[in-house]
C-alpha cells in the first residue's frame, strides 16, 4: 500500500476546522494575564487586540455580546486578566483567544479577598436576617453618609424632596474613593451614631469599578455598619454592584436614588391612606347631612299647630277625669259590698253579735274616714287638673290684660296692616267686650 494514500487528504478549510475543534475541546476556559497592545474597536462593536508579556504574545477577540458588560475602557499598555478559550480564525488560519471576561490585573486577588471576608463575616452572623431592623415608617430626620461632591448626593436629595418634602436631612461628609476612604467612612458612621439625631441613615455613592467601590468592602466599614444603633440603607453603585456594605446593612438598595425611595416608601403609603380616609370621611359626612336634612323635612311635615295640640290635651284630660270618677264610684260600690259581706259573716259566726257589731261599727267608721280621705285626695287631684286646664285655656290670657281684636267679619286682627281708617272693630276682654272705630293707623 502506498503510505501517501493511507490517510484522507484534507482541504485547508477542513484542516483549519479540525484544528479549531481540537483547540476548543482540548483547552478549557482559562484565566490569562498580560498587557494589551494593538487594540482596535471595530465598527461592528467587536474588540481586537494582542495580549503580550516579555517573551510572547497572542491575538485576542472579544465580541460585542461580551464586551458590553465591561464597565471601563481598556487602553493599550494596560495590564489585564482575561478569561478565554483557545481557537483558530479559520479563514486565515490564525491562532487567537476568544475572550469571555476582561478585568484589570489584580482583580482576582480583590475578588478572593472579597469572598474570604464574606465567608468570615457570614460565619459570625453579621448577614443574618434576624438582626436586620425595620425602617421607620415616618422618619423625623434622615442622615446621608457620602461625599458632598458626589453626583449621587444630588440624586438622593432631589428624590427626598420629591418623596417627602420638609424632611430634615443631615449630611455626614466623607471621601468615598481612595485609600483613606474606609477610615473616613467609619469616622462619619461613628459621628452619626454619637450624635443620635437621625432615625435612618443612607450610605451611598455612584457606580464605578471594583477598585472604586473597594472602601465599601473593607472589614472596618462592614463592622462599623453592623454595629450601628440606627437602621442603615446601603445604596452603593449600580444595580449589578454588590459590596460588603450591602450584606451587613439593614436594607440594600440597587442605586442611591432607590435608597432615597426606600427610606420614604412608607410616607407615600401613609399619604395615600390618609387621602382615602379623607375621601371616605367626606362621603360619610355628606350622606349623614343629607339624611339629617331628610329627617328635619319629615319632622316639619309632621308638626302640629299648638291649638290642635292643646285641644287634644284637653280631650285627654277630660277622659282621665271621667275615668277617675268612674273608678271612684266603682270603688265605693265595692267597699259597700265588702262591708255588707263582712257584717253578714260576723253575724253568722260570732256567738256575741253585739260586741262584733261594735267592732264592725268601728271598722265601718274607719272605712268611711278612709273613703272620705280618698275622696278628698281624688277631689284635690281633679281640682288640680281643672286648674291646669284653666291655665291652658286661651281665655285665661285675657285675664292678664290682653284682648282679642276682630273685624266685623269675625276675623282676628294681628297687625295694623290688616285694618283701615274708619273701620269698626270688636274687642273681647276677659270680662265683657267693646266695639271701637279706627281713627288713625300707625304702621
Amino acid at each position: 500500500m502506498n503510505p501517501d494514500t493511507a490517510s484522507p487528504i484534507l482541504s485547508v478549510s477542513a484542516f483549519n476546522r479540525l484544528a479549531q475543534q481540537i483547540l476548543q475541546s482540548g483547552i478549557a476556559l482559562t484565566w490569562i494575564a498580560g498587557e494589551i497592545s494593538n487594540l482596535t474597536r471595530a465598527a461592528s462593536g467587536h474588540w481586537y487586540f494582542s495580549l503580550k508579556d516579555a517573551t510572547a504574545q497572542v491575538r485576542c477577540v472579544m465580541f460585542r455580546g461580551r464586551n458590553q458588560f465591561v464597565d471601563w475602557q481598556p487602553e493599550n499598555g494596560m495590564q489585564v486578566e482575561v478569561r478565554a478559550t483557545a481557537g483558530l480564525y479559520e479563514p486565515r488560519g490564525e491562532f487567537q483567544l476568544q475572550v469571555d471576561t476582561l478585568r484589570r490585573a489584580g482583580l482576582g486577588k480583590l475578588y478572593e479577598a472579597f469572598e474570604q471576608l464574606k465567608r468570615k463575616l457570614q460565619a459570625e452572623g453579621l448577614f443574618d436576617v434576624a438582626r436586620k431592623r425595620a425602617l421607620p415608617a415616618m422618619p423625623r430626620r434622615l442622615g446621608i453618609i457620602t461625599s458632598p461632591q458626589a453626583a449621587a448626593l444630588q440624586d438622593v436629595l432631589s428624590t427626598l424632596r420629591r418623596q417627602m418634602p420638609g424632611l430634615p436631612i443631615v449630611i455626614y461628609p466623607c471621601s468615598v474613593q481612595g485609600a483613606a476612604s474606609a477610615g473616613q467612612i467609619v469616622a462619619a458612621l461613628n459621628q452619626a451614631y454619637s450624635r443620635a439625631e437621625c432615625d435612618v441613615l443612607i450610605l451611598c455613592r455612584g457606580g464605578g469599578s471594583i477598585e472604586d467601590l473597594w472602601p465599601f468592602n473593607e472589614e472596618s466599614v462592614a463592622r462599623a455598619i453592623a454595629a450601628s444603633p440606627i437602621p442603615i440603607i446601603s445604596g452603593v453603585g449600580h444595580e449589578t454592584d454588590i459590596t460588603m456594605a450591602d450584606f451587613v446593612a439593614d436594607q440594600r438598595a440597587p442605586t442611591p436614588t432607590a435608597a432615597a425611595v426606600l427610606a420614604t416608601a412608607h410616607h407615600q403609603q401613609i399619604a395615600q391612606a390618609l387621602d382615602t380616609i379623607q375621601f371616605r370621611f367626606s362621603r360619610h359626612i355628606s350622606h349623614y347631612l343629607s339624611g339629617l336634612g331628610r329627617h328635619i323635612q319629615r319632622l316639619e311635615e309632621h308638626l302640629v299647630h299648638p291649638g290642635r295640640r292643646l285641644g287634644a290635651r284637653l280631650t285627654l284630660l277630660n277622659q282621665f277625669a271621667s275615668r277617675l270618677r268612674n273608678a271612684y264610684r266603682h270603688l265605693e260600690l265595692r267597699r259597700d259590698w265588702q262591708r255588707t259581706q263582712m257584717l253578714q259573716r260576723l253575724q253568722r259566726q260570732l256567738p256575741r253579735p253585739a260586741s262584733y257589731l261594735v267592732t264592725a261599727q268601728l271598722l265601718q267608721n274607719r272605712m268611711q274616714r278612709a273613703m272620705h280621705a280618698r275622696l278628698e285626695i281624688s277631689q284635690t287631684a281633679i281640682k288640680h287638673d281643672e286648674e291646669q286646664l284653666q291655665h291652658l285655656n286661651p281665655m285665661a290670657v285675657l285675664e292678664r290684660g290682653y284682648s282679642v281684636v276682630r273685624n266685623e267679619a269675625g276675623v282676628v286682627i294681628r297687625g295694623a296692616d290688616q285694618t283701615m281708617t274708619g273701620e269698626k272693630l270688636h274687642l273681647q276682654f276677659a270680662s265683657g267686650s267693646a266695639d271701637v272705630q279706627i281713627r288713625k293707623r300707625y304702621l
